[in-house]
């Protein structure tokens, strides 16, 4: 089996590493050098790949206007295998399955990272233990959505999550990209800007992912925008009760508000707990 990443940056990477360390043939492709050049050196990739026309098995690890295009227009073997791995699903399964195709395609999402980006930050266990999300469509291959699910288990994911692309866009809104914009604008309090020797665990936490790379995640955002618009009009409707309780000089109702926002977390992570185990 002859696998193709394309995008080597910190998940195409990981994938081509995890893949590598699997025991299988995985070549790179890239648009900038310097990059597969790094991976050739570290034995992520077992060379270059110029086409993807003779891969049993591709994904793209590109970002979603670049993942449609390639999806759209690119040669692929009749047959091959191709998953992308971008933040958004729905409008990528509308490209896809807007005309016939030769290939197999199955979404994939990897619930990985890191803060940094790039090749560099790539590693063969990054995945290990990681949610993986697949999403299914009626047109979806089981064969080549069994293949991505075994290759995926021999990348270190703990955790295979099977769902719609709907659903996948509706949730990732709530999880991911509104947590983006939360990080993001909450590091632009000027008091944020020099508060060495006053930070802990809780503003670790809310900063962590606050440097996002704008371009990839603003074409996320507008991919996903009315689930993620939605999200974000419901997080400012409830930031405003705890901002009137202040105003209100209200401590009661404060303490409503905290009391309801504690039972509900305590009880969807006893549901995450049965899943993660």
């Amino acid at each position: 089996m002859k696998i193709v990443v394309s995008g080597l940056g910190i998940i195409g990477a990981s994938v081509c590493a995890s893949l590598r360390a699997a025991g299988y043939t995985v070549y790179g492709k890239n648009r900038g050098r310097d990059a597969l050049e790094y991976a050739l050196e570290h034995g992520y990739i077992d060379g270059e790949a110029t086409t993807y026309e003779d891969a049993d098995v591709v994904f793209l690890a590109l970002p979603p206007d670049i993942t449609m295009r390639e999806l759209d227009t690119a040669i692929f073997q009749d047959g091959a295998i191709v998953a992308d791995i971008c933040g958004i699903k729905g409008l990528i399964e509308d490209v896809v399955y807007s005309k016939p195709r030769n290939y197999r395609y199955v979404g994939t999402h990897p619930m990985a990272g890191k803060e940094t980006s790039g090749v560099r930050s790539a590693s063969a266990t990054l995945f290990r233990g990681a949610n993986l999300i697949l999403t299914r469509h009626e047109k979806t291959d089981e064969k080549a959505f069994q293949t991505v699910k075994d290759l995926a288990v021999q990348m270190g994911f703990g955790y295979l999550l099977e769902c719609s692309a709907a659903v996948h866009d509706k949730k990732i809104a709530i999880t991911s990209q509104l947590a983006h914009i939360v990080a993001n604008a909450y590091a632009k309090s000027d008091e944020a800007q020099d508060c060495g020797g006053f930070t802990g665990g809780s503003f670790q936490d809310m900063t962590r992912i606050a440097g996002v790379d704008e371009a990839m995640w603003t074409q996320l955002y507008f991919c996903n925008r009315e689930n993620l618009l939605f999200e974000l009009e419901g997080l400012v409707e409830r930031l405003g009760k705890y901002r009137d309780a202040l105003a209100q000089n209200d401590e009661g109702k404060m303490k409503d508000l905290l009391r309801e926002g504690r039972i509900l977390h305590e009880t969807s992570k006893k549901k995450r707990e049965k899943i993660s185990d």
